[in-house]
């Protein structure tokens, strides 16, 4: 699944770069670097119309795909997890019972000592005099 998840990034930012660079290419109001390349010229290869209209197609063809990219992130950043349950739960469940309590061992292990009781905030650990 962390595959998919790192090409449908990948896409999306793909998408948003080309998006940016059609943008900047096209003739028009603020995006005038089109100008530079000669798309305002009526001799270029798709005509005067044609290249505009290329443009704008495939620009709106990268917006689809980056909208699409973005609601499978969504989807993605949204779902649950696979398995219920907290992190020390499992720990807790997965722990292999002491040596004493398995029957037919013959070992006999003392039982661990327990641990100090440590207040949670921590005010255990302060030194007083």
């Amino acid at each position: 699944m962390n595959v998919l998840l790192n090409l449908v990034l990948a896409v999306q930012i793909l998408s948003a770069l080309g998006m940016i660079g059609l943008i900047l290419v096209q003739h028009g109001k603020g995006a005038d670097m089109g100008a530079a390349f000669g798309s305002g010229s009526a001799g270029s290869l798709f005509g005067a119309s044609g290249s505009a209209n290329f443009l704008s197609r495939t620009t709106a063809v990268l917006a689809v795909v980056f909208f699409v990219a973005t609601l499978a992130l969504a989807y993605f950043g949204n779902r649950q997890p696979a398995s219920a349950g907290s992190v020390l739960e499992r720990a807790v469940q997965e722990a292999p019972a002491p040596a004493s309590q398995i029957p037919g061992s013959g070992v006999t292990a003392p039982a661990a000592p327990a641990a100090p009781a440590v207040p949670a905030s921590g005010a255990g650990q302060i030194p007083t005099q």
